[in-house]
């Protein structure tokens, strides 16, 4: 079969929706496809292009596709901890690119050709410069899309986000007489609106009319959980057409350790102290301020530690509201193969969020948390899905509540045994409901009979 995948984010990016594009684009070309990407140079949690890739230039690349390769047991994590382990040290966004693993690892099983289109990264994003920047690879990877028609795919899938690049896989589809497939990993547009970047009524009346039309035209309509399925049905987006495919884990990658992590002795943290982990992109949209909030109030409690480790426009202020703070260490965001000790660095997984992104994203970092079997504290409002799935695996207080937040860290700082409890539990979801396998297989059948009805 062959597929075409269109999409701004891509590996070698380590977080959210590039992670997840990335690791799907191989592991169908390890399955025997031919894959093809049209994609950005990776920017994201950083908002910035690192060498090898140019934001300004035209870059193709032909790699043959295995299954990642896992790193040996023993085998030391970088030592970019140790560069920037002191306490509130803020680390270079060069370092998010130091020895990343290949994306396309060579070997005989498929092939994944990847075509980077330019585009426009702001060094201070806004709501504005944001919409400029996805236009402006909107604009660039059009023609690169049509030039696709004449190796005549069966099926395209787009990515959302962005809507703007909506009609680009369209049209390629229509003209080459492909299957369309839209994956919405998050609802930009009304994120956008509910959270205040945007705030023109006129305008979201415009965008919800042409993402409602956009959406209708796709033979297939998938998003990420259960609530932004429905979310698709309130759109308009029929049954035969809408489906979930929720995000994955490797859980033979990501799994609980049977000794402490190896990064708690690179940065010091002693026997039986807790550590509370914040990791992944920082942005508006992860309510970021509740993190330095609850460190406050908990500064004076002993044996517990704040680590915060990421990139992303919010992380300069979270800096800021942090710098005084003693109980609170920063470290640089960590390659791949060190992803399974960061996660065994906690001893519990912070994961707040704002109350107007409830149903619209879904955190991409919760597989990794709960693959982990370490228990959660969230922010959400009942009965949202993010809530649902951390229920009786962690904890979950509402959206802006900061004394609610720090009262469930201390909570289970207190309670080692319920720690335990509310971990295994997490463990135990993330291999029944979560496994990579699993649910990419069952996508890759959808797209193998989607393809045949052509």
């Amino acid at each position: 079969m062959r597929i075409l995948i269109h999409g701004v984010n891509f590996s070698p990016e380590l977080v959210g929706v590039g992670k997840y594009t990335g690791e799907m684009a191989a592991w169908l070309a390890a399955q025997g496809h031919e894959v093809r990407a049209v994609t950005a140079p990776p920017f994201n949690p950083a908002w910035k292009v690192a060498a090898p890739f140019s934001p300004w230039r035209y870059q193709r690349e032909d790699n043959f596709v295995a299954q990642p390769s896992r790193r040996a047991p023993g085998q030391e994590c970088l030592a970019a901890v140790g560069r920037a382990s002191s306490r509130n040290a803020a680390s270079p966004s060069s370092l998010l690119l130091d020895e990343l693993p290949a994306a396309e690892l060579k070997a005989t099983v498929g092939r994944l050709t990847v075509w980077r289109c330019p585009l426009w990264v702001p060094q201070h994003p806004s709501a504005g410069k944001r919409i400029l920047h996805l236009a402006s690879f909107a604009l660039t990877s059009f023609p690169v899309m049509l030039r696709q028609i004449h190796w005549k795919p069966d099926v395209v899938i787009v990515i959302e986000p962005t809507l703007c690049t909506l009609p680009a896989a369209q049209l390629t589809g229509q003209l080459c007489r492909a299957k369309t497939w839209l994956h919405v990993q998050d609802f930009e547009a009304d994120a956008g609106f509910e959270l205040g970047f945007l705030t023109s009524f006129g305008l979201r009346r415009i965008v919800a009319w042409w993402e409602k039309k956009s959406m209708l035209a796709f033979d297939r309509v998938s998003t990420i959980s259960e609530k932004m399925v429905l979310k698709l049905e309130q759109k308009g987006v029929p049954p035969p057409a809408r489906l979930l495919f929720p995000n994955w884990v490797d859980t033979q990658t990501i799994f609980p350790l049977r000794h402490p992590s190896p990064l708690r002795g690179k940065l010091g943290v002693a026997p039986g102290e807790v550590v509370a982990l914040y990791a992944g992109t920082m942005a508006r949209k992860q309510g970021l301020e509740m993190l330095a909030e609850a460190a406050r109030q908990l500064a004076d409690r002993p044996g517990l530690r704040f680590v915060f480790c990421g990139e992303g426009p919010g992380k300069p202020r979270l800096q800021s509201l942090t710098a005084h703070l003693a109980n609170v260490q920063w470290i640089p965001l960590q390659p791949f193969e060190c992803l399974n000790d960061l996660l065994n660095l906690a001893d519990i997984h912070l994961l707040p969020q704002k109350a107007g992104a409830a149903d619209l994203v879904m955190p991409s970092k919760l597989t990794g948390m709960l693959a982990s079997g370490r228990p959660v504290v969230a922010t959400s409002r009942p009965g949202t899905q993010l809530a649902q799935v951390v229920a009786g695996r962690g904890l979950v207080v509402e959206p802006a509540d900061a004394p609610a937040f720090a009262a469930a860290i201390e909570q289970l700082l207190l309670s080692p045994a319920w720690r335990e409890t509310l971990g295994k539990r997490a463990r135990e979801y993330a291999v029944s409901e979560l496994e990579k396998e699993s649910i990419l297989s069952r996508f890759e059948e959808q797209l193998l009979a989607l393809a045949a009805s052509r």
